[in-house]
């Protein structure tokens, strides 16, 4: 299987816990599972940090740091959609989809700490540390039909 692109998708934090009512997924287990009120109590109770919901003025920060960082790459980008809640992206890459998740998460985190000011040595530390979930869903993308219509569901769909 030729891939021809990604597409990737994470969650603010807090915003999609396990136990969702919505439904959620586990790590390394196929299929949604079903609401379960507990566990997402449980997973409430852990959270170290408030859920994070991004403004239009953090949502506008995401994408550009993502446009600016695979113009950086050399990656070809075609699609990109921050809403409150959480990020899609379908793009090109030279890279393990993880790996490229992990630095749009990390770029993205940075740029949204440096707009609320915590840029000094001190700031970091006490600022937030949480802007999205760990992990995230990676799509391999292996037709230009599948390419087509991410590309259109993430600008349009959405």
């Amino acid at each position: 299987m030729s891939v021809l692109a990604y597409h990737i998708i994470w969650t603010t934090y807090g915003t999609w816990l396990p136990g969702d009512a919505r439904g959620w997924v586990k790590w390394n287990e196929g299929g949604v599972k079903p609401p379960d009120p507990e566990l997402e109590r449980d997973a409430r109770e852990r959270m170290v940090e408030s859920a994070v919901v991004l403004t239009e003025e953090q949502r506008a920060i995401v994408e550009k740091t993502i446009r600016d960082h695979c113009r950086i790459r050399g990656w070809l980008l075609h699609a990109v959609n921050a809403r409150s809640n959480h990020v899609h992206v379908v793009v090109t890459a030279d890279r393990d989809p993880d790996e490229v998740m992990n630095q749009f998460k990390a770029w993205c985190s940075r740029k949204l700490s440096d707009a609320e000011g915590l840029v000094g040595r001190v700031a970091k530390k006490a600022g937030r540390r949480h802007w999205f979930t760990e992990g995230g869903d990676k799509e391999l993308i292996d037709t230009e039909e599948y390419l087509l219509n991410a590309t259109i569901y993430v600008l349009e769909g959405q």
